[in-house]
């Protein structure tokens, strides 16, 4: 950051040092001071200004073709140097070396040139590194990719609103080393989300705006990767005036305009999607506790369903976040276990530099493979043998070039010429996704320019170093108006009445057991630690609670039934039932009222300025975790309540 930017941390009076001399090595060093002007009772302005430093009205300068000025292992002959006098740095920041370096890594996403950030020991005797280099948050970010990376990808977007962006995304693994879920989520945290930058915006690869993890949990409905996904918005090749309406003078937030409430919303759409790589790494990494509990907690939930009255105010603030229905009692058939023949897929053996590229459809290059609603989205897949990271890496990249070569429009607008070729950016808004296990997919979006029943044929070209692998082929454009037929969806008697699974969680379970759940399983599939102290943790996805994970191993309920000497296996049970009974009830109210009133909750962060946005789970289950799951169960009636102030 230069000019007046950086010079209002240089202490109270703000001093700052240029010096520089050309690079062909002719002239002489130049150098001056520019400084916060010092007010006085004769200056006519209101406000000071700054002012440099000249001698005779010219910049002071000296012959020297070489300087020690204390630079890495060489001396000064040419360039610039700038030196910040009495720098404030941010607090909590304990050197140049390491904290600062950080950061300007994550500001600096892909700098033009490394940088060298050095600590003398004279000023920091305690700091172990005191020399670090710099080369942006995407190169360590490949440099540590088999360490803390679970997986990463990108996708780029191409709309008449804004132009060309690429978005890349980030997965960290839920544990790295040795570490539990709970250190490593803080080293993940410190190591590269020091600003809280859970989505950056940048421009020539400098951050210039950011959202925090609540883009996340409240745009994406992904609260699963909070904690574990880094998004970067690469805005360099987007249309300049849409550009420009996004980013502050100051480049270090976003404006609050249309254009920024669209990309927004645009962003929301596509990283969310059903069928994207975000909801699909999200489903696997539940999967770990994908169990049917209905067994062991319908009869809880209907019992306490049938008990509401229909036009109840429980059971219609019930309705409003779940599908709440009193259905009659039926007889179930049993269902069929299933046997596959299916073989296992063979193991994708990825290679550098792809050898083959096809579509994934029988394609002549004269039928169409594939029809496009006109307002609508079609995705189109091809099969290759290249790594997942070809269109990212660093060294050695490839790419995906989409093209238009032909365009036959339909006959009913008269004409039978082909059309003249064009950009595809003129007749389609194209999404293109990086490798994937040997897939490789692109989504067309026809744009006003063509007609129904156009046809467009389409050369995909996939780099590689011995030529251009091409695939040419024909798209149709569809009619989008054309009433489809609804299938009645059947309903199921055994959905839990809508409302969500109870699951039990032990530090162990039995190997036979195939309703509970371990803590190292609700671990991976949830990112939220667990421990003795832990109550419960909630599962949600999106707005909607799926599951309610209750700790029957924690210290609230040891403690409940330590209560009761010689207690029989019937006290036993009933303390159980209590505890999780009174948890579960609890946690469904508390997040049913705070989503339908529309709370937000944010939090105070050690070390940070600004308030953390906190996830409604989250926030439930630091609640549960601290004494109010023991309030609950020793004063969970009126009754209690009135004994214990009474005694």
């Amino acid at each position: 950051m230069g000019g007046s930017g950086a010079i209002v941390f240089c202490g109270k009076k703000r001093y700052q040092l240029i010096a520089s001399k050309r690079y062909t090595n002719d002239g002489n060093f130049g150098f001056t001071l520019v400084r916060e002007h010092p007010k006085k009772e004769s200056d006519q302005a209101k406000e000071t200004w700054y002012e440099y430093l000249l001698i005779e009205e010219k910049i002071p300068s000296f012959t020297a073709s070489k300087l020690d000025l204390g630079l890495n292992n060489r001396q000064f002959e040419t360039g610039t140097i700038l030196k910040l006098y009495s720098y404030q740095f941010p607090k909590g920041y304990s050197g140049f070396a390491q904290d600062l370096n950080q950061s300007i890594n994550e500001f600096l996403f892909q700098p033009a040139l490394p940088i060298l950030t050095v600590d003398t020991a004279e000023r920091y005797p305690n700091n172990k590194v005191l020399e670090n280099d710099l080369f942006g948050l995407k190169r360590r970010l490949a440099a540590e990719e088999s360490e803390y990376l679970d997986e990463s990808f990108s996708e780029n977007f191409s709309d008449d609103v804004f132009g060309k962006m690429k978005v890349s995304c980030y997965v960290f693994k839920t544990k790295v080393k040795d570490y539990d879920l709970k250190k490593t989520k803080k080293i993940i945290q410190d190591r590269y989300f020091k600003n809280s930058m859970a989505v950056m915006f940048s421009l020539n690869g400098q951050t210039h705006g950011h959202y925090t993890s609540e883009f996340i949990t409240r745009s994406l409905k992904l609260n699963l990767l909070k904690s574990h996904l880094l998004i970067h918005v690469d805005c360099t090749e987007m249309k300049y005036n849409f550009r420009k309406e996004l980013f502050m003078a100051s480049r270090d937030r976003l404006k609050d305009g249309d254009e920024t409430q669209f990309l927004r919303s645009y962003l929301a759409k596509k990283l969310s999607a059903k069928d994207g790589r975000l909801a699909e790494i999200e489903k696997r990494r539940k999967q770990a506790v994908d169990i049917d509990t209905s067994s062991n907690t319908s009869e809880l939930l209907k019992t306490f369903t049938k008990n509401l009255p229909i036009d109840s105010e429980l059971a219609k603030l019930l309705n409003q976040t779940f599908k709440l229905d009193i259905k009659k009692e039926k007889k179930t058939e049993g269902r069929k276990n299933r046997t596959s023949n299916e073989k296992e897929p063979t193991p994708f053996e990825p290679k550098r530099f792809p050898s083959f590229f096809r579509i994934d459809t029988n394609n002549n290059d004269k039928k169409e493979v594939a029809t496009i609603p006109l307002n609508g989205e079609k995705s189109i897949r091809f099969s290759t043998d290249v790594a997942n990271d070809y269109f990212d890496r660093i060294e050695e990249p490839g790419d995906l070039k989409i093209s238009v070569l032909n365009i036959k429009p339909n006959n009913s607008d008269g004409g039978t010429k082909p059309g003249e070729p064009k950009e595809i950016d003129e007749v389609f808004n194209v999404v293109k996704s990086s490798p994937n296990k040997g897939k490789i997919r692109i989504s067309l979006n026809p744009k006003n320019e063509l007609k129904v029943g156009d046809g467009i044929q389409i050369k995909a070209s996939l780099s590689s170093p011995n030529g251009d692998i091409e695939e040419l082929f024909w798209v149709k454009i569809a009619d989008n108006n054309k009433p489809k037929s609804e299938i009645p969806k059947k309903e199921s008697d055994n959905d839990l009445l809508g409302l969500p699974k109870l699951v039990f969680m032990y530090k162990k379970t039995d190997d036979d057991s195939d309703t509970d759940v371990t803590w190292e399983a609700v671990e991976e599939a949830t990112s939220l630690d667990v421990d003795y102290s832990t109550v419960m943790i909630p599962d949600a996805e999106g707005d909607l609670l799926n599951r309610i994970f209750i700790n029957m191993d924690s210290t609230v309920l040891k403690n409940f039934k330590s209560k009761e000497k010689n207690i029989n296996q019937e006290q036993l049970e009933l303390a159980n039932r209590k505890y999780y009974t009174s948890v579960y009830f609890h946690t469904l109210f508390l997040y049913t009222i705070s989503k339908n009133r529309g709370y937000e909750i944010r939090q105070k962060v050690e070390g940070k300025n600004e308030l953390e946005h906190v996830d409604l789970g989250q926030y439930l289950k630091d609640l549960f975790d601290h004494y109010y799951s023991t309030f609950i169960l020793n004063f969970g009636g009126m009754e209690a309540m009135m004994q214990g102030i009474g005694d």
